[in-house]
């Protein structure tokens, strides 16, 4: 079974036992600031080993619970998989208990658990009252079936029993998608001594291997993962679901920060205008007006916007989702389905969250027609969930293909199999026929201006040719085009090169004459010919040239390398080749052939080395054997 990867936050109000459940849970103490410890409050992300099997490992994140640190808090649960909710039995629900509460919900984390902590301190009939007091405010939450659990940190009352519920719970969820091209939000950097700059985060999606290369987004900075590590220790690879600490190269720790995306592929969309689908918190404090001046928190990031109603022009209280757009004044790295939190700037508070239906949003009128078209991108087609799939990655099996698309086997197999928009490729893979025509066309316009450049040449190395596009698709899917380019006649292949179907190597049109007369000279000369360099010098040929003409010469047969510095006429060699072998018997000694040839020993041994190379003749000793 492929090993899974999880990450469960810790989420309450400030001082109702968090960090001492975490240490409690993993023997780590992640208050590792001095201002922590001096204050007694978590101000930023811990981090700790939870559990690890050979089918689970599980890190755990405690997040602040002050609400001047909110946004520590959503950069934290941003990505994590289970929560697990801390309340105090001595004061219940409080603030920061109702603002996470929300957040959690906006964010789609469905899986939780709630740890009632400092049961010492009450007794029995109040945690009863506690209990109410919870369940009054999960009720119609995703968390209202969720157990409970009471546990005392010092004590360890309840501490095994909740980590076996915390196994038990992961074990029967879906881990991440680490198939896909690899995200980590960045939630912290820092330097390490003699290592340089190091990001921390939990990955999102995919997969990171130590020595790949990878792009910090939105700034778009190529950088290498010189080293990994996973809690601590040293890893290979870090997987969707892992909390990872990854060393970099090529970028210093001023030209980042918290809220840039380190991903592996430019498929990824860069933006500042999104089209969303909210929902706002219960009570509200103030209005929500048309344009207000909002907080955006996705991923780890924070960024300033405005936001932009289609059907209203202010919002006091609602129940369903609001389609609307938000505009902000930075760019984010996002995709479709992405989560997030919208808080009010001033005064602070959380206003709502959602999800992100298009992350390349244009500018639309107010009215029905824009509600109406925001509607149907929001639902989707069936169509239209697989095309986007495969916009973004390129290529996808079918079974990734379930997961993005939310289909099922059926519906999009339906689709998959009676709609000409899509091409399985390679028995397995499936993608765009727009792809494939769009990367056609790249490769005929490559093509076109390598013959323009290097008319000379046969073509471009078909793995040369693949490696300088492989950035943006998948090597496979390249593959593919050209194979299929050369079944249709637009491409050809000559052993490892290819061109154009329709191109012929040629001499450029400005040297054509002069290669004509270097070729008539060397006609002229027979088999007693110069330096090949001096019939280049005498036709004015350039010295930049002269590689490259030579070459092409001989690839077309129209001269006979000798040697480095002697050449024939393609037709004087091979009226030379016949004239020997019809002078010969089946061997021949080299006396023979200068007496047939009328040829010094300068040129004779050179010719007959070329016999031999060229596979007409076998030296025998002192003779030649004719081969065939």
């Amino acid at each position: 079974m492929e090993k899974r990867y999880f990450t469960i936050g810790m989420a309450g109000h400030i001082d109702h036992g968090k960090t001492s459940l975490t240490k409690a849970l993993t023997n780590i103490d992640t208050d590792r600031l001095k201002e922590e410890k001096e204050r007694q409050i978590s101000i930023e992300l811990g981090f700790a080993p939870l559990y690890e099997d050979d089918e689970i490992q599980i890190s755990v994140i405690d997040v602040p619970g002050h609400e001047r640190f909110i946004r520590q808090m959503i950069a934290g649960v941003a990505g994590i998989d289970l929560v697990v909710l801390v309340v105090a039995a001595d004061e219940g629900v409080m603030p920061q208990t109702r603002e996470h509460l929300d957040i959690l919900k906006f964010l789609g984390v469905k899986n939780g658990i709630v740890a009632i902590t400092k049961t010492d301190r009450v007794d029995e009939d109040f945690i009863e009252l506690v209990k109410d007091d919870i369940l009054g405010e999960l009720t119609g939450t995703v968390f209202e079936d969720a157990p409970f659990v009471l546990v005392d940190s010092l004590s360890k009352k309840g501490i095994d029993e909740i980590k076996e519920l915390i196994i038990k719970k992961l074990k029967e969820q879906e881990m991440r998608d680490a198939k896909g091209a690899f995200r980590l939000p960045i939630d912290q950097v820092f330097t390490v001594k003699g290592q340089g700059t190091v990001v921390r985060g939990t990955v999102y999606e995919g997969t990171v291997e130590e020595g790949q290369v990878l792009k910090i987004m939105p700034r778009g900075l190529e950088v290498r993962a010189r080293q990994i590590q996973v809690h601590h220790k040293q890893a290979q690879k870090a997987y969707a679901g892992q909390r990872a600490a990854i060393n970099l190269s090529g970028v210093s720790k001023e030209d980042l920060e918290r809220g840039d995306v380190l991903v592996s592929s430019e498929h990824f969309i860069v933006s500042r205008v999104i089209d969303v689908a909210i929902t706002v918190v219960e009570e509200l404090e103030h209005l929500i007006k048309q344009r207000m001046p909002i907080k955006l928190h996705i991923g780890t990031a924070e960024v300033m916007g405005r936001i932009v109603f289609f059907d209203r022009n202010e919002v006091k209280e609602e129940n369903g989702e609001i389609l609307c757009q938000l505009r902000l004044e930075e760019e984010i790295l996002t995709k479709r389905g992405d989560r997030f939190i919208l808080r009010r700037p001033s005064p602070t508070e959380t206003i709502g969250g959602g999800w992100v239906i298009d992350p390349r949003g244009n500018k639309y009128r107010f009215g029905d027609e824009t509600i109406s078209e925001l509607e149907k991108k929001k639902v989707g087609s069936p169509k239209e969930r697989i095309t986007a799939a495969l916009l973004e990655a390129k290529s996808l099996p079918l079974t990734e293909l379930i997961k993005r698309t939310a289909l099922d086997e059926e519906t999009l197999a339906e689709h998959l199999e009676n709609e000409d928009d899509f091409v399985l490729y390679n028995g397995k893979e499936y993608t765009l026929k727009q792809l494939i025509d769009a990367i056609e066309e790249d490769i005929y316009d490559r093509l076109r201006d390598f013959h323009n450049q290097h008319s000379m040449k046969a073509g471009v190395n078909k793995a040369e040719l693949i490696q300088t596009m492989q950035k943006r698709f998948p090597k496979a899917l390249l593959e593919f085009v050209v194979e299929n380019g050369i079944t249709n006649e637009v491409f050809q292949r000559k052993g490892q090169f290819v061109s154009l179907a329709t191109f012929m190597p040629h001499v450029p049109k400005s040297w054509a004459k002069r290669t004509e007369n270097l070729l008539e000279e060397m006609k002229k000369d027979g088999l007693k010919v110069r330096y090949l360099k001096d019939y280049f010098t005498a036709a004015g040929i350039p010295a930049n040239l002269e590689h490259d003409l030579r070459r092409f010469l001989e690839d077309q047969g129209f001269i006979m390398m000798l040697d480095e510095q002697y050449a024939y006429y393609g037709g004087v060699f091979n009226g030379a080749v016949e004239k020997l072998r019809s002078g010969t018997g089946a061997e021949f000694e080299v006396g023979d052939a200068k007496e047939i040839l009328d040829l010094s020993r300068k040129y004779m041994i050179p010719f007959l080395e070329r016999l031999d190379a060229n596979g007409y003749t076998k030296r025998v000793e002192n003779k030649r054997v004719w081969k065939n």
